[in-house]
């Protein structure tokens, strides 16, 4: 099987192109083998690029313990890039179906390579007992306090985060150093907590100024991660709904920087890179 090393901002994953190549075995177990960075190629997971009835093309993509993602900014990203890079389109706005819902991409083009991505991530949700609640301008400026962080019980002691879905859910934590936090404890506690029904990203973040923020992640399925786009803008919008932002943010995370603005019309653009790193094929 051929295969296309890429990453967004240290968020790597193995990209498999669905027009040319015939999966080998299930797509989860096949997600489980190559993200070993041991024993496979090494990734956060993977993502076939395929046909789609409806858009341009279609993102499906695979966390590196086999489970189904709905969404990936960081992914979404290397998308765009691998099929104007590979002559699939030399579209430089396009549309990409995934498990979230239809993406719009605007893709920045020097010397005939793509070099910077935006993408449309739409208009976040809060996350609530009784559903998801549309973080439109209007809303969000009425919400109280209570109504936008939650408080989840542990045996030892509580933690109180902000529920935010950006098409996959992100528990929003604010802390005094993300350097200094046990992530590899909280994170999964938090991911796996009764509240989230399908589990969740968690973000650790650290207000820098009115217009930055620092954020590591544990991400549902992968465990610490480098980056984390859609972890990226519910945090963005999390500092914004309390007021400790502004509404056009640089989000700074281990693997780099994404610029994400919550826009006046409640959408979420994420701006960033995207790189390939190589190609070669993969031996079941």
């Amino acid at each position: 099987m051929k295969f296309t090393k890429m990453h967004g901002i240290g968020n790597d994953y193995v990209y498999v192109n669905g027009f040319e190549e015939e999966l080998p075995i299930e797509a989860g177990r096949l997600a489980e083998l190559v993200s070993d960075r041991h024993f496979g190629i090494g990734s956060d997971g993977l993502i076939l690029i395929k046909p789609s009835q409806i858009a341009d093309f279609t993102m499906e993509m695979y966390n590196s313990d086999g489970t189904r993602g709905l969404m990936c900014g960081n992914g979404i990203r290397c998308v765009a890039k691998y099929v104007y890079d590979h002559g699939m389109t030399n579209k430089t706005t396009l549309h990409i179906e995934t498990g979230a819902g239809i993406k719009k991409l605007d893709l920045k083009v020097k010397n005939s390579k793509v070099v910077q991505v935006t993408v449309d991530m739409g208009i976040p949700t809060l996350i609530g007992e009784e559903g998801e609640t549309p973080l439109t301008p209007g809303v969000a400026g009425t919400l109280k306090a209570e109504e936008i962080w939650r408080e989840l019980p542990f045996k030892d002691h509580p933690q109180t985060v902000i529920p935010i879905s950006m098409g996959n859910p992100h528990a929003i934590l604010f802390v005094p150093d993300v350097t200094d936090i046990p992530i590899t404890t909280i994170g999964p506690r938090i991911e796996n907590h009764p509240f989230f029904a399908d589990r969740t990203n968690v973000e650790f973040v650290h207000v820098t100024g009115n217009d930055s923020i620092r954020m590591r992640v544990w991400e549902r399925g992968a465990g610490e991660t480098m980056a984390c786009g859609t972890g990226a803008c519910a945090s963005a919008v999390a500092s914004a709904l309390i007021g400790q932002t502004g509404h056009s943010v640089d989000v700074r995370l281990n693997g780099g920087s994404l610029h994400i603005k919550w826009r006046e019309d409640g959408h979420v653009e994420m701006t960033g890179t995207a790189t390939e790193v190589f190609t070669g094929e993969f031996f079941i």
